[in-house]
C-alpha cells in the first residue's frame, strides 16, 4: 500500500491475524468513461464494483448530487467502459470551472483543484466529537474486511463511517478509486457520505481532502498522515482530519472553529 517510502499503514496492516500474501500481483484494468458522447477520464483501477465508481466520481467532481441525476448509464459490453447521459447545462457548469490536469501524488495524471482556498466548498454542519479509541476499532475492522490485502499486499482500502459502525468498504490499486467507490456505494444505497466520517488507508493527500471537501463529510481519517495542502483544504472546508488514527496518539489537525 506504499508509494515510495513505506508509510505507517503497512506496518499496521500487517497483523497477525491476517494471513500472509498468497498472490505476487494485484488485477488492474483500463476502465473509460464517456460523458453525453465525449471521453472525459479512463480509470486504472481494481475492475470491480464499477457502477459505484463512475456514480462516486461524477459525483466527487460535482456533475451530480445523486443517481437520480443521472439520465442514462450504459456499460459497453465488449470491453470495461461506460457511456452516461446527464443534463448538458450540469456538463457544461463543471467543465466552465478553472481546473487544469496534474500530475497528482495519489493517482497520477488528473483534473484536480488548483485555486485558492476561497474556493473550498465549506460545509455547513459542525463537525462531531469524534471518539478515537471507537474509531480505532472501526479501523480494525475495515482492515479485517481487507480480502484483497489479505491476498496480495498490494492495495488500498476506504470506507465511511459514522465513528462506530463501517459503511460501504471498497478496495482498489488506487486510493482514490477506493474512495469514489464507497462515495458511489453510498449514493446507491440513498446514504448521503455528508457529515460521515471517510477512512482511507493511505497518505491524505490534497486532491483527496478536496474531493472529500466536495462531498461534505465531517472528517478523514487515516492510519498514514495528510499532506501540507491537504491540511490547508481542510481547514479551509471547516473539515477535521486525523492522521496517525489507529496509534495511541492520533493526530487531530483541527478546523478554526474546534480551535
Amino acid at each position: 500500500m506504499n508509494e515510495g517510502n513505506v508509510e505507517p499503514e503497512v506496518a499496521i496492516m500487517s497483523d497477525p491475524d491476517i494471513t500472509p500474501a498468497a498472490l505476487d500481483s494485484v488485477e488492474e484494468s483500463p476502465v473509460w468513461l464517456e460523458l453525453n458522447g465525449a471521453p472525459v477520464v479512463t480509470w486504472m483501477c481494481t475492475p470491480d464494483d464499477l457502477d459505484a465508481l463512475v456514480i462516486g466520481w461524477l459525483f466527487g467532481e460535482g456533475y451530480i448530487e445523486s443517481p437520480r441525476d443521472i439520465l442514462r448509464m450504459r456499460p459497453c459490453t465488449k470491453e470495461l467502459g461506460f457511456w452516461v447521459d446527464l443534463d448538458p447545462l450540469r456538463v457544461a457548469a463543471v467543465d466552465g470551472m478553472s481546473r487544469r490536469r496534474i500530475l497528482a501524488s495519489g493517482c497520477g495524471s488528473v483534473t484536480a483543484f488548483l485555486g485558492t482556498l476561497a474556493d473550498v466548498p465549506r460545509r455547513t454542519g459542525t463537525v462531531p466529537p469524534v471518539d478515537t479509541p471507537a474509531l480505532r476499532a472501526v479501523f480494525k475492522e475495515l482492515f479485517a474486511r481487507g480480502t484483497r490485502y489479505k491476498e496480495t499486499g498490494g492495495i488500498h482500502a476506504a470506507a465511511l463511517t459514522d465513528g462506530h459502525t463501517l459503511y460501504h468498504h471498497a478496495e482498489d490499486v488506487g486510493r482514490h478509486n477506493a474512495v469514489d467507490k464507497v462515495f458511489g456505494a453510498a449514493l446507491q444505497a440513498g446514504h448521503n457520505p455528508a457529515d460521515l466520517i471517510l477512512l482511507v488507508t493511505g497518505r491524505i493527500s490534497g486532491e483527496l481532502a478536496f474531493k472529500a471537501a466536495r462531498a461534505g463529510v465531517a472528517a478523514v481519517a487515516t492510519p498514514s498522515i495528510p499532506s501540507t495542502i491537504a491540511v490547508d483544504i481542510a481547514r479551509a472546508a471547516e473539515m477535521l482530519l486525523i492522521g496517525r488514527a489507529v496509534s495511541g496518539a492520533p493526530q487531530l489537525h483541527k478546523t478554526p472553529a474546534a480551535r
